[in-house]
Formats: C-alpha cells, structure tokens, sequence
C-alpha cells in the first residue's frame, strides 16, 4: 500500500519572471522616453488633422455655395469704389472715407474667407507698409527696452518697494529670454544635426570597424537603415536609430541631454499646435452635434442676408450720389466699413 504522501503529485513550481530594468543610462533611458513621447503627439496630431479635414469638407458642404455667394458680391464692389477715386467727384475726406472702404471690404475678404487680397491692401494702405518698415528697422536694445517697460509698479507701495518690484521683473524677464534663448538653441540644433547625428552613429555602426563576419552584416544593414534615413532628411529616424545605440560615454550623455531638451521643447509645441486645432475660432469641438447643426443653420441665414445686403449696397454705389449717401450712413453709425 502506497503511503499517504506519494498519493499527491510534488506541487508545481512556476517560474516567475522579475521586471528587467530597461539598458542604458539614465540620459539614454530620457531621450528615448522624449523620443517616444513626440512620436504619440505626432501620431495624435495627425489623426486630429485627419478629423479636422473632414470637419471642413462637411462644413462646407453644408455653408460652402453661401459664403462663395457673399465673397463674390464683397468682390464685386472693388472696381465700383475703386473708379470713384478717380472722378474727382468726391472731397478728400469722401475719398479717405472710400479709401478705408476698400480696406476694410478686402480685411473682411482675408480674415473671414481666407481670400487673398494682399495686393489690394498694400496698394491702399502705404501707411500700413511705412510703420512695418519703420518696426523692422528698430534696433534690437529698443525691443529690450519695450519689453521691460511692459512692467506696471503698485501705486500703492511705498517707492523703495516699487524699486525692488520692478528689480525683480527685470531680473525676470532677463531670466525668461536666457530661458527662451537657451530653448531655442537647443531646438536649432536639434534641427540642423542631422549630420552630427549622422557621423556620430557612422562611427558607432561602420561596418568596416568590425572583424567578426557576422557582426559585420548587422552593421552593415544597420548602416543602410542609417544612411537612407540621411539621405532622405529623416531626422527623428537618425534619433530613433540613436536611442537604439549601445550605452553611451560621459560625452554621448551630454549630447544625447541637449537632445533630450529640445525634444522636450518640440512636444510643447506640437501640445500648442494641437490646442490651437481643437479650440480654434473655427472648431467644432465640445459642442453637441445638435448645436452644430442649429449654429450652421444660423451661419447660412447671416451669410445668405449679408450676401443680400452687400448686393444692395453694389447698386446703391453705381451712383456717386448713391456711393456719398452710403458714406454719411456708415459714418452716421461710427463704422469705416460694410
């Protein structure tokens, strides 16, 4: 009779695998972390691009053949007003008044239709081209200076504590640019090392600097991978081909920080680019579909009055007399423009 112990199987034991830390030191470990965050953002934001083109082909489908109609009656006025100058009907101030007319049908063609009417502007706004020219021409101590005097003092502090607070706005705003500066340089590189990237993984994965046969065929693909990346401008698969490299040296840390930092500084900026998609003056996000529909209902009756009246106003202006009643009524209700 068998005992009562070998009537049982010996228990099983499973082997439990312990978590690996991931290789690499901890300036490698952070630029991969960097590079994959980037990647997810710019996965995210092209899906968001993808969604927002569809948001404009339907939005257009539906408000489309309405605004076409208000911008060709906006349209439409430009040569009427722009005769008008030239009959010598009007007086100077008529003719200021005609001139912001102008302007400002051809600012509304810009900014609401997305129209391009440059060319109309700059010919009637030489002021407007003067002042640019005048602010380019600015030496860079003034900018500076503009900066910081954007600092208000408290009234209500006694004047040493307004010296000390304006003391330490601009030891702040010093700060903030030497920051800005510091971020910009870091994205400069990052964008113009292609090269340095490059070389740096040619050294790494030359298949000439290796002896043993078949580590040579790996270096030798890994090489391809690198140079068609190179050679097709790719720079986040040279960081990506990077961030596989083996452990780094003192020096290859310090690269691979300033990397790092500016990797940082490109996931800030695809984050604006992407709040500026969702929350823009155009966006749909965060409304019901209902409200969606009732606003677009609600765009097409304005468009389609405002196509209405700019028609009416077209054959109110093919008389000067028509034109000058159009004025004092602007005028008469503190508006320049339609």
């Amino acid at each position: 009779m068998k005992n009562a112990a070998s009537a049982h199987p010996a228990p099983v034991t499973v082997p439990v695998r312990l978590d690996e830390k991931p290789a690499g030191s901890p300036a490698q470990l952070a630029f991969r972390q960097a590079i994959l965050d980037v990647e997810n953002l710019r996965e995210r934001l092209r899906d968001l691009r993808a969604e927002q083109a569809e948001a404009r082909r339907r939005y257009w489908q539906q408000v489309g053949p309405a605004a076409t109609a208000v911008v060709a009656a906006r349209r439409n006025l430009f040569p009427t007003l722009e005769e008008s100058l030239l009959l010598g009907y009007f007086s100077r101030l008529e003719e200021e008044q005609i001139t912001e007319l102008i302007l400002g049908n051809a600012r509304a063609l810009e900014e609401r239709f997305g129209e391009d009417e440059s060319e109309i502007i700059r010919k009637y706004a030489p002021a407007a081209r003067r002042n640019s020219r005048e602010a380019q021409a600015k030496p860079e101590p003034h900018a500076k200076a503009e900066t910081q005097e954007q600092y208000i003092p408290d009234p209500t502090l006694p004047p040493h504590e307004q010296a000390a607070a304006a003391a330490r706005a601009r030891r702040k705003s010093k700060a903030q640019r030497a920051k800005d500066e510091a971020e910009q340089a870091d994205q400069k590189q990052l964008e113009s090392n292609a090269k340095t990237i490059y070389r740096q993984l040619a050294r790494t994965h030359h298949p000439d600097l290796e002896r043993d046969p078949e580590k040579q065929a790996g270096k030798t693909a890994q090489m391809q991978r690198i140079t068609e990346a190179y050679e097709a401008d790719d720079l986040y698969t040279l960081l990506q081909l990077l961030a596989e490299s083996g452990p780094a040296d003192a020096d290859s840390d310090d690269v691979l920080a300033r990397y790092t930092r500016a990797l940082l500084q490109q996931q800030i900026t695809l984050k604006q680019e992407m709040n500026e998609m969702k929350y823009g003056p155009t966006g749909f996000q965060g409304a019901s579909a209902k409200k969606q529909e009732a606003e677009l209902r609600q765009l097409k009756r304005d468009l389609r009055a405002e196509a209405e009246y700019v028609q009416h106003v077209g054959t109110l202006l093919q008389e000067p007399d028509g034109l000058r009643d159009v004025l004092r009524q602007l005028a008469a209700e503190g508006m320049s423009s339609i």
